[in-house]
């Protein structure tokens, strides 16, 4: 059984920055594509970016495209996921997401809330001033 940690949510300013990581209990590389999708009071859920197991292939929602970016640390088992230029409407219940795939060298963002077999326990973030 696959689980997922995350950790790097907070209170943070329209215009700034944030870092979300997910840690997995095990090894993801070339077996697991990993997933990000956010969960706003009142809203679908969203996908908002995953990468594919090799770490090769990535994707973004539309409205996370240039200001997001995902990344896979082979060696902590660990995705992250950088968020700049932060705006109110990204706020949310950020959650990391897992479907096996071996060797895999596509994902699509739209499948990550649905159909992505492991999730974590969400991490809260939050834009204001």
């Amino acid at each position: 059984q696959l689980q997922l940690a995350e950790s790097g949510g907070g209170l943070v300013q329209p215009g700034g920055s944030l870092k979300l990581s997910c840690a997995a209990s095990k090894i993801i590389w070339a077996r697991y594509k990993i997933g990000w999708f956010r969960q706003a009071p009142g809203k679908e859920s969203e996908g908002v970016s995953c990468i594919s197991s090799t770490g090769g292939g990535a994707n973004y929602a539309d409205s996370v495209k240039g200001r997001f970016t995902i990344s896979l640390d082979n060696v902590k088992n660990t995705v992250h996921l950088q968020m700049n230029s932060l705006k109110p409407e990204d706020e949310g219940v950020y959650y990391c997401a897992a479907d096996w795939s071996p060797w895999s060298a596509i994902c699509t963002v739209v499948d990550v809330q649905g159909r992505y077999q492991y999730r974590g326990q969400g991490t809260q973030v939050t834009v204001s001033s």
